[in-house]
């Protein structure tokens, strides 16, 4: 019964696998580029950097800027900020909505060299003027988190607050501040010091926005 259990297990794991991407999967083995991209932005969400890496390397390298950007997400994500500031100038330069978010980030970042704030705004003000563009989501909450940080600009979580609206508008109510309340909670090296108080304030909105998480999150941290 046992061997049969470690049997079913790893079937089912094998078919998750091949799940992962199936509809972007052909067309990226034939080359196509941003069936490539496309398919390592998926196995990056599933939290596979190794194939999300893969393919987007290939995506890059078949001309597809988003691909660079995605790039640069990995690297910063693993500590590598000089490779994923180049990635993300790249990707901007190039056109790429993403990495101008992305190197908007690494410039809010003393870990990844000296911190650049007004350029970092323009850049995230621009991006976050298009509703159609998912990358605006982004750069909304990146807005938010450093008006709500308050560091080299003025603290204001009214702006941070609207920013945060405005960002969860085109994804879920409620998310973008549940996800300011993970970061003051767990913080950012190079970003965000730790911050109890803060965590909580962000869950509590994001919980009277109607987002469970965000209850569930006040409530675990309100009890320690």
């Amino acid at each position: 019964m046992k061997h049969l259990s470690l049997l079913l297990l790893l079937c089912s794991s094998l078919a998750y696998a091949e799940g992962i991407g199936s509809q972007y999967q052909a067309e990226a083995e034939a080359g196509n580029s941003r069936a490539q991209y496309l398919l390592a932005e998926t196995w990056y969400s599933s939290g596979d950097d190794k194939q999300a890496e893969r393919w987007a390397e290939k995506a890059a390298t078949g001309g597809d800027v988003d691909a660079m950007a995605l790039l640069s997400q990995i690297k910063f994500k693993h500590g590598d900020y000089p490779q994923a500031k180049g990635l993300a100038q790249q990707a901007m330069l190039a056109g790429s909505t993403p990495g101008a978010v992305m190197l908007a980030r690494l410039l809010v970042n003393s870990a990844a060299g000296d911190t650049d704030y007004p350029q970092a705004l323009t850049l995230l003000e621009k991006a976050a003027e298009n509703d159609e563009d998912d990358a605006a989501v982004d750069a909304r909450q990146l807005l938010g988190l450093i008006y709500a940080n308050g560091v080299e600009v003025v603290q204001d979580d009214v702006v941070a607050a609207d920013w945060f609206k405005r960002s969860s508008l085109l994804s879920r109510t409620g998310y973008a501040e549940y996800w300011a309340g993970k970061v003051f909670q767990q913080g950012e090296k190079g970003f965000i010091t730790p911050n109890k108080q803060k965590a909580l304030y962000w869950f509590n909105l994001s919980c009277s926005e109607g987002f469970d998480t965000g209850c569930e999150e006040f409530e675990a941290l309100s009890g320690e």
